[in-house]
């Protein structure tokens, strides 16, 4: 009955067997930054936090998205990249990255 077993597949960005730290600590923090953004986004007087982690996310994504790996990361880096994104774009209707000191 060893055929019946089934085994869930491993949850691993690293896919290619080997580590990769730097890589994962920047799919680490665009998620971080992505899901902050994104959520403090829905709130109005939260657009300073929604827009400065958004830009964060996007640039670090950007960067984990150029030095990635494996396709995993990539596909972590990209969701979480949008993410950031709206975040960012919302934060920045709300009032923008200053709230209008300028």
């Amino acid at each position: 009955m060893a055929q019946t077993a089934r085994r869930f597949p491993a949850l691993t960005l690293n896919t290619d067997g080997h580590p990769h730290p730097r890589e994962n600590a920047l799919v680490g923090l665009t998620v971080a930054f992505g899901v902050l953004a994104f959520v403090s986004s829905f709130f109005h007087s939260l657009h300073i936090m929604s827009s400065w982690t958004g830009l964060a996310g996007v640039v670090t994504g950007l960067w984990g998205q150029f030095i990635s790996v494996t396709t995993a990361e990539r596909f972590v880096v990209v969701i979480a990249l949008v993410a950031s994104a709206f975040g960012l774009g919302i934060g920045l209707a709300h009032g923008g990255m200053f709230g209008g000191v300028w």
